[in-house]
């Protein structure tokens, strides 16, 4: 079982494995914010202003936190994998339906293609929805629809029940994908219409196998698959068992890509994570509050600056982190983008800030779903969950297919083809107006 280590205390502890792992990577570039991670007293509250210190501190030097950050969470929660006693099996479903073979995206109860899906990028650019390059990569696929083929790649989807992954997409394509989910979520994968869906199963079970305790058998599963690797990461678990997952998917990730030299990686980024961004996103959200209504205005002032403050206030760092997710939500996404950061230099990488959707862990909580309902009040487009995966399946494509190298700063490469919903573009820091959004979306 891969569990977090014994702290000082004598119990495992996520909260100070967080903390180490952060103190340990800003380390890298700023120790006196080191020091400061290592004196927080209160992480499960406390942990927003140091992770917006591992982008802060990182502007110059993110490809050394991220190394460094890498580096500790493996030298204090070190992964085995070791061989299975019984090695799993493969099942395997084709479907018999023919492939589609043209760029589609569901939305609005609509499939849109050709001008009318064009017409929506120009929409969502034009609203800060999502950045320029995530539509000209887009439309770049349109332009070339033999990409969707994937019948040439072995897409790796861990996580395969995920409601934002690739899965359903590479199948109508044609393409082949290997799903791994646990056992119990197995009625949630979908059934292939086209191409080919394999799994690990053991004997007298459903397909699937459990990250946690099986990520031995898992790996020696994968790397019998024939064909070029595509890794994605698109697991999720509640709580702390998502940091420990994280971690496992990571130690999978080097594993194979030490036994094999065709590996590449997919990650998907939240949007609620601290960005630095590029300088138009900036300028729309400054323009963007200057314009604000005479309620906002008096909002801002009644509440003594608490409500409505400015997106960016002498920075271009947007931080969306939100509470509610807490400090191991941060921390699994943050291992994943360092470990795309990382790999990007030495190999294909696909990497993109996914919009914010409606999927059932977000929907859980009342207070997110609240203000999720009312966000367009300020600007930001929530996702149907079959949107936002199909364009990022979409991206995924054209960022195999036309890999690009690492920038020389880590944080340019995360601006490129994000889908942030408007979070990097609206008037106010989203943290100051997460409860006028539920209020809103409760009234609605």
């Amino acid at each position: 079982m891969i569990d977090f280590p014994v702290a000082e205390s004598g119990r495992r502890s996520s909260a100070d494995f967080g903390r180490h792992v952060v103190a340990d990577a800003l380390r890298a570039a700023d120790p006196a914010a080191a020091n400061a991670a290592l004196a927080e007293t209160n992480w499960h509250s406390g942990y927003l202003r140091h992770f917006r210190a591992l982008v802060s501190s990182g502007l110059d030097d993110g490809y050394a936190i991220a190394e460094a950050g890498l580096a500790s969470v493996h030298n204090r929660m070190p992964v085995p994998l070791d061989p299975p006693d019984q090695p799993f099996e493969t099942f395997t479903v084709d479907g018999n339906g023919s492939p589609v073979k043209e760029v589609e995206l569901p939305y609005g109860g609509e499939l849109l293609r050709g001008t009318a899906l064009l017409h929506r990028l120009d929409a969502w650019v034009a609203a800060g929805v999502i950045e320029q390059s995530c539509a000209d990569a887009v439309r770049e696929v349109m332009d070339n629809p033999d990409w969707l083929d994937l019948s040439d790649q072995r897409l790796v989807v861990l996580g395969a029940a995920a409601e934002m992954g690739p899965l359903a997409a590479v199948l109508s394509w044609g393409g082949t994908v290997a799903a791994i989910d646990l056992p119990a979520a197995w009625e949630r994968v979908a059934v292939p219409e086209a191409g080919r869906l394999v799994a690990p199963v053991g004997p007298g079970r459903q397909p699937g196998a459990d990250l946690l305790t099986e990520l031995g058998a898992v790996a020696q599963w994968i790397e019998g698959l024939d064909g070029r690797l595509i890794l994605g990461n698109y697991v999720y678990a509640p709580g702390a068992a998502y940091a420990r997952l994280s971690v496992a998917v990571d130690a999978l990730a080097v594993h194979l890509g030490r036994s094999r030299e065709d590996v590449a990686l997919s990650v998907l980024a939240t949007p609620t994570d601290v960005y630095a961004v590029p300088p138009e996103a900036v300028a729309q959200s400054k323009s963007r509050f200057e314009a604000r209504s005479r309620l906002a205005r008096v909002t801002e002032s009644l509440s003594g600056g608490r409500l409505l403050r400015p997106n960016y206030n002498g920075d271009a760092l947007n931080d969306s982190l939100v509470p509610q997710q807490g400090p191991n939500y941060a921390l699994a996404k943050r291992i994943q983008r360092w470990r795309a950061s990382v790999a990007r230099r030495d190999g294909v990488v696909s990497f993109a800030v996914a919009p914010p959707a409606r999927t059932r862990s977000v929907t859980g909580n009342r207070l997110l779903a609240a203000a999720y309902a009312g966000a367009h009040v300020f600007d930001v487009e929530i996702f149907e969950p079959v949107t936002a995966n199909r364009l990022m399946a979409l991206l995924l494509v054209h960022q195999i297919r036309k890999p690009r190298p690492a920038a020389p700063l880590a944080w340019q490469d995360e601006t490129i083809c994000a889908a942030h919903g408007g979070l990097w573009r609206t008037a106010y820091h989203p943290r100051t107006a997460l409860g006028l959004a539920a209020v809103r979306g409760l009234m609605g």
